[in-house]
């Protein structure tokens, strides 16, 4: 999932929905056949026309029509739109668990049947029920997702210094000054994108605070000047303090900028860090080959923390609970579905019963391994559960805080304390 900008909305004219009877088990190509269901999702361009594939396999298995309506980045103002006015879809995909909390606490979502949650259960890790529950009841789950714990290296450049990738964040600080010995910048920020550097965070925080600290901050209930940030953005600072180690300009660097820096024809640094997106940019922008020229590897561990991922994730939850909707999403939560995505790139699944040979090649295999292999030490991308002015807003709240300690490292406790006011303000508490 590519970060998604568009903010949270809060609305409070919700109008009702009919409740119908839950899909039953086993259903025929003929059981649906003349029921159209719509599906709102964020997706255009090739990622459209490879969920399209997925939803004519659930049209030749059930009968039912499926209409996909694609919404891009304003799909949470696509929703309140519709929801408010009486017409929303059958089934949505949201990137906020923010918004489906928001959706489900105004009445306007349907808990998912017994049957999808018993998919749910049996193919995911515990803790990806808890990204799509409010108040103890599932509303969906993670149909698409991205690993946001990468590092992408220059093979070249890591080869001229006879690196291997890093293991722990000493060895990252380690490798990063031996590549800045050679008049390459060892990392490009792509500072410009403040989400970019809230993954930065979220990454170093998960590791140096553990998944119940991680929890509680993105909760706010432990406040952003608690010892355990400071710590995270000391870890940080290691890296972002030292001028000879990030690449010029980091902070009117734009995502995409940052990875080409890396892979492009006149490279400025060795290594970006983001999602499994990064590859698409590299194939998109540059002549380096992923998998060759272009590799990965995982966020390293922080003072002998555990295998951690910090995972995005585009949610399926449905606003219907007639027996068409509910089949197209125990579709979507089986492996049948994701394996189709799968198979044509481009997707991750935390589903675990997604054959590993099912993704096309070795990358791929690997970062969607990790996801699968992290088990419950997966942790949703802490921005997208805060409230939309704190986590989700250019030039704002902890995406201009951050910016702000990129340009200066030294300033932890100031930041701290920005920080603490703009989630204090942004919670209300």
């Amino acid at each position: 999932m590519r970060k998604q900008f568009a903010a949270l909305l809060v609305f409070t004219a919700v109008a009702g929905v009919a409740a119908c009877s839950g899909g039953a088990a086993g259903t025929s190509s003929e059981d649906l056949k003349g029921q159209t269901v719509e599906i709102v999702g964020p997706w255009t361009g090739d990622e459209q026309k490879s969920f399209e594939k997925v939803l004519e396999a659930f049209k030749s298995k059930t009968g039912a029509d499926v209409k996909y309506t694609p919404a891009g980045d304003e799909l949470p103002t696509v929703l309140q739109t519709r929801v408010s006015g009486g017409t929303p879809p059958n089934v949505a995909l949201i990137a906020q668990p923010g918004l489906v909390a928001q959706f489900a606490k105004a009445n306007a979502l349907k808990p998912v049947g017994t049957d999808v949650e018993k998919a749910v259960t049996e193919h995911n890790a515990a803790v990806w029920k808890q990204f799509a529950s409010v108040e103890g009841k599932l509303y969906g789950f993670t149909f698409k997702t991205a690993n946001k714990s990468a590092f992408w290296y220059s093979e070249k450049a890591f080869q001229q210094v006879g690196a291997t990738p890093p293991a722990t964040w000493d060895d990252l600080v380690k490798t990063s000054k031996a590549i800045a010995e050679t008049g390459l910048a060892a990392v490009s920020v792509g500072g410009a994108d403040g989400w970019t550097l809230t993954d930065w965070f979220e990454n170093v925080y998960l590791r140096t605070a553990g998944p119940d600290n991680y929890d509680k901050l993105a909760k706010h209930e432990i406040p952003w000047t608690d010892p355990s940030v400071k710590k995270a953005l000391e870890e940080l600072a290691k890296l972002w303090g030292d001028p000879t180690l990030v690449a010029g300009g980091a902070l009117q660097t734009e995502f995409p900028k940052s990875v080409i820096n890396v892979f492009g024809d006149q490279p400025s640094a060795a290594m970006v860090f983001e999602a499994d997106f990064v590859a698409s940019v590299i194939s998109t922008n540059t002549k380096a080959k992923v998998g060759q020229d272009a590799k990965f590897f995982p966020f390293p561990s922080v003072a002998g923390s555990k295998d951690a991922v910090v995972a995005g994730g585009d949610m399926a939850v449905q606003f219907k609970d007639d027996k068409a909707t509910t089949e197209l999403m125990k579709f979507l939560a089986s492996p049948e579905s994701g394996k189709i995505w799968a198979e044509l790139g481009g997707f991750l699944s935390p589903n675990k019963d997604i054959p590993e040979s099912s993704y096309p090649d070795d990358v791929t295999q690997d970062l969607a391994k990790r996801i699968v292999d992290a088990g419950d030490n997966v942790r949703f991308d802490m921005s997208d559960l805060a409230p939309a002015a704190f986590g989700g807003t250019k030039g704002a709240g902890e995406w201009k805080d951050l910016q702000d300690f990129l340009a200066d490292p030294k300033n932890v406790d100031g930041i701290m304390a920005r920080l603490e006011a703009n989630a204090a303000k942004a919670y209300g508490k």
